[in-house]
């Protein structure tokens, strides 16, 4: 069984001070009943509920808090996959083994082999093919006597919401969760809000490389495989650092030189949960394009209330601008990006976004 006082000093050591929810959290994830697994397994033991099912607000440390977990572990027989990667994986041994008698089954025992535990993070059915795979899947994995721990912004009765044939997945889910424990991480202090303050150059002059801010994204929000270094548009292509979980990283110069538009900047502050902009520099009036556009972005994440982390990388903020064409837009623009580096904006923002996930 694993310690709780460990996970618990190990996580405020990575500057994370569990709360009340959390630590709930990490007791019943200790709980889990775990064994080495052999043949016939299942049929030997009632060894408890088949898993956890973690659910709850955006940023709430669902991730964090069961990786936490798994390190105190420290087993070789432990298997984690983003939900993505899983099911790309899931489609191509399907594929492979299309010839066989139930290629389900046999994909199930190729993924428990030797293995007690496997973590699915970011749970979120949304594809139809999908949809009619996956809790036949879990359900195949459950019997094998594998641990199953899965992390989700939705409750499971929220789970692909007005999909294709949803009655035909939730009669097949359903079964998979009477024998899981259902787990909320109730709302609380995002703690990617509160690193990302901490990560904070807006008062000094060292520039923060792209590898640092690369680890930074994968520390606290994860890279999937399907990340991507271009972004889609309203069907128009444009360059970008990354694309992951709902995470986009764009870069001053290269992404504002673009011809975008107000309906791209709406699309952006829309669609993804933290926005993250480097390579800023100095700009006179000739390239006003880049500076009203910019203008133009700020402006509309400004209204939604986008939470945004720019990397200013030593350049004053009232010198990103030193043209004099628009300097009345500046003056406000700038005030706005001074407000949104703040502690209380992003705080507040924190609590306006979970509307929109």
């Amino acid at each position: 069984m694993s310690n709780a006082k460990n996970i618990i000093d190990n996580l405020k050591n990575q500057g994370a001070n569990p709360d009340k929810s959390q630590i709930n959290l990490i007791n019943e994830l200790c709980n889990l009943n775990i064994r080495r697994k052999f043949p016939f397994y299942k049929l030997l033991f009632n060894d408890g509920p088949s898993g956890i099912y973690i659910w709850g607000d955006v940023g709430r440390g669902k991730t964090l808090v069961t990786k936490a977990y798994l390190d105190e572990l420290n087993r070789d027989d432990i298997k984690s996959f983003h939900y993505i990667d899983l099911m790309s994986f899931i489609h191509d041994e399907l594929n492979i083994n299309s010839g066989i008698k139930n290629p389900l089954l046999k994909v199930s025992k190729s993924l428990t082999k030797n293995i007690s535990i496997i973590f699915i993070d970011e749970f979120q059915v949304e594809d139809v093919a999908d949809a009619m795979i996956i809790g036949d899947l879990l359900k195949l994995i459950s019997k094998q006597g594998t641990k199953i721990i899965l992390t989700s912004n939705a409750h499971p009765n929220d789970l692909y919401k007005d999909g294709l044939q949803r009655q035909k997945f939730l009669a097949s889910i359903q079964i998979f969760l009477k024998d899981i424990n259902i787990q909320k991480l109730e709302g609380g202090v995002d703690y990617r809000t509160r690193n990302i303050i901490k990560f904070d150059n807006s008062n000094s002059k060292e520039t923060i490389s792209n590898k640092k801010i690369f680890t930074f994204i994968k520390d606290n929000f994860g890279i999937d495989q399907q990340k991507s270094n271009q972004i889609i548009i309203n069907d128009r292509k444009f360059g970008c650092k990354l694309i992951s979980n709902n995470i986009l990283w764009i870069e001053f110069i290269d992404f504002f030189k673009e011809p975008t538009a107000s309906k791209d900047y709406i699309y952006i502050s829309e669609k993804f949960d933290w926005i993250f902009i480097s390579n800023f520099e100095e700009i006179d009036d000739d390239s006003i394009d880049i500076i009203r556009r910019f203008i133009s972005f700020i402006d509309i994440t400004y209204r939604n209330n986008s939470k945004i982390k720019f990397f200013f990388n030593g350049i004053d903020i009232e010198n990103i601008y030193t043209g004099s064409k628009i300097d009345n837009l500046w003056v406000r623009c700038s005030s706005r990006l001074s407000e949104m580096e703040t502690k209380e904006y992003l705080m507040n923002n924190q609590l306006k976004s979970k509307n929109k996930n």
